[in-house]
């Protein structure tokens, strides 16, 4: 989020001679960072949301481009989430980034599919992570249950999803096996939203 740094790299990237022909976005910030509703939501936390969310993957992605374009091939995998399709209580800003996000994964996907670059996104539904963690913790307090029951209402299959059952996916599409899928939204969440 710090935007020096950023510019640097996105020079150190447009100057390198080792064009990026794989980007895949997955920095971010969730709800768990600050839940509450809108009316008291701090502008300050909408801000590094939007930034961090969909800003500095519009800014990496468009630094990469002009090499993908020139070399007629390239892959952008933006790690999206199912709140990007679905509402999230008390997560308006993470919701409304990942939403955006999904739409720059769309527009971009259309603006090159001649080009011989993909854009897809993937969409996890609740992973085991740090930042998944409070998140399930601020919604079992909310809920007033247990945090082991509470996990276990989350998908439909009982869990949350492990980080190694979301990397199968972007493999595939980083690969030349997906040259036909762009403009994608993939749900992987353990059936969690199923349309």
């Amino acid at each position: 989020t710090d935007r020096a740094v950023l510019n640097n790299l996105v020079e150190q990237i447009q100057s390198s001679p080792h064009p990026v022909d794989i980007l895949v976005n997955n920095a971010g910030i969730g709800s768990s960072s600050n839940p509450a509703p809108v009316h008291e939501l701090p502008d300050d936390f909408w801000d590094l949301s939007v930034l961090l969310n969909m800003t500095v993957p519009f800014l990496l992605t468009k630094a990469i481009l002009p090499s993908m374009l020139k070399k007629k091939w390239g892959r952008v995998i933006n790690v999206s989430s199912i709140n990007g399709k679905v509402a999230s209580f008390h997560g308006a800003a993470y919701a409304a980034s990942k939403h955006g996000l999904l739409g720059l994964t769309r527009t971009l996907a259309l603006e090159v599919a001649k080009e011989g670059i993909t854009v897809n996104a993937i969409c996890p539904g609740p992973v085991r992570t740090l930042m998944n963690d409070k998140r399930i913790a601020y919604d079992a307090e909310r809920r007033g249950v247990p945090v082991e029951q509470h996990e276990q209402t989350l998908t439909p299959m009982g869990r949350r999803l492990e980080p190694e059952e979301v990397a199968p996916l972007a493999i595939y599409l980083a690969s030349d096996d997906s040259k036909m899928v762009t403009g994608q939204a993939w749900n992987v969440d353990g059936g969690l939203v199923m349309f």
